[in-house]
């Protein structure tokens, strides 16, 4: 009857509670970036409440991920900082101002409506604070790779996106918040910077990712997850694009630059159109890739949670093109990727509580065992 008990004890694979602030790590961060993008995709939709939950709720966790990797560094720095030298898991610290960035997109989208014109201030400082996080990743985690990790082609995956993604992230938040900043301009101008800081970058590293899936084949399903991840810097380039050329002409316009303001939008619709189509063989590439997990078998951990993000950007941007494009197969398109995401949220939001709630998905890499 004991052992019965046991099994329902929360974090019983833990020695103690205390466990659980020693062995967590960046990538629990990825959860706030799933619940996010849902939450973000959601205001588009009819379940525009269902929405506004998902984002309070998310300012909660993201809010508690902080508190708990604060106190790992207060309480275990000598153990904490061991992360910088692994060569997976400092790829997830570009997961923190991507959940960030999707916060501040639910103050755009409804904290307007809840409080006013005064959200916008709220919005542009986290803003300002994410590009500095999403610039410090994208240079800092690439020069860690080349002087202090240990990196191999066969052991490549597409987690190598997370660090430099994250700066076209907050590019998408900056075309949505430009518009309500105090210096519009300035931020547009940021948001562009942003954009040629991570999109180039990614691009490039996806041309190695496809020469190492052709020599080495796929990774051990342990990353299943991450060949979804090759889609996200696409669709967040399209929609960065595409978000940013529709908010520039007028803000270009209201500085004397009216000039430039109809190549900003021409480059925002042709481009993004562009990066889009490259999004769909990478679609169907995931499709195929993860169907053949499936059939070989699929263990379940903090990964899964890199279904979420590209499928919701993608939608987004899907969603977004309908509107530059009122082409009524895109947004059929558009909406059923967000009802995919709601179903691929469920459930790995549902298996993710329960194996917090045992203590299996505290597990650092960097704790001696």
């Amino acid at each position: 009857m004991r052992t019965v008990t046991s099994t329902f004890q929360p974090l019983s694979r833990l020695d103690s509670s205390r466990e659980v602030v020693r062995q967590f790590t960046p990538n629990w961060f990825a959860v706030t970036m799933g619940t996010g993008i849902l939450a973000v995709a959601l205001a588009q939709t009819p379940f525009r409440a269902m929405g506004e939950v998902l984002w309070v709720a998310n300012i909660v966790l993201f809010s508690l991920f902080t508190v708990i990797y604060a106190a790992r560094w207060a309480i275990f720095p000598g153990e904490a900082k061991q992360v910088f030298n692994h060569p997976v898991m400092a790829m997830f610290f570009g997961c923190i101002p991507m959940g960030l960035a999707t916060i501040i997109n639910g103050f755009l989208i409804y904290g307007a409506q809840r409080f006013g014109a005064s959200v916008f201030i709220v919005a542009e400082t986290l803003w300002w604070i994410d590009v500095a996080l999403a610039a410090l990743c994208g240079v800092a985690i690439p020069y860690m790779m080349f002087t202090r990790q240990s990196h191999s082609m066969e052991q490549m995956t597409a987690v190598w996106l997370l660090p430099v993604v994250a700066a076209e992230v907050a590019a998408v938040s900056g075309g949505l918040l430009a518009p309500h900043a105090v210096n519009g301009l300035t931020v547009l101008w940021v948001s562009y910077t942003l954009w040629a800081l991570s999109v180039p970058i990614a691009m490039s590293m996806l041309v190695v990712l496809l020469l190492r899936l052709a020599l080495h084949k796929l990774p051990h399903a342990s990353m299943a997850a991450s060949s979804w991840l090759a889609l996200g810097p696409i669709a967040t380039g399209a929609l960065g694009l595409m978000t940013l050329g529709q908010v520039a002409p007028d803000i270009l316009t209201a500085h004397g630059l009216d000039q430039y303001g109809a190549a900003a939008s021409g480059i925002g619709l042709i481009g993004g159109v562009m990066m889009w189509g490259y999004g769909l063989w990478w679609c169907a590439m995931a499709l195929l890739i993860t169907c053949r997990y499936l059939r070989d078998g699929l263990p379940f951990n903090l990964g899964w949670w890199g279904y979420t993000f590209p499928i919701g950007v993608y939608a987004l941007a899907t969603l977004k093109l309908s509107v530059l494009l009122p082409i009524t197969a895109i947004g059929l398109l558009g909406y059923s990727m967000v009802g995919l995401l709601g179903v691929i949220w469920v459930i790995v939001a549902g298996r993710t509580l329960a194996g917090a709630w045992r203590g299996e998905l505290f597990a650092s890499p960097c704790v001696p065992k």
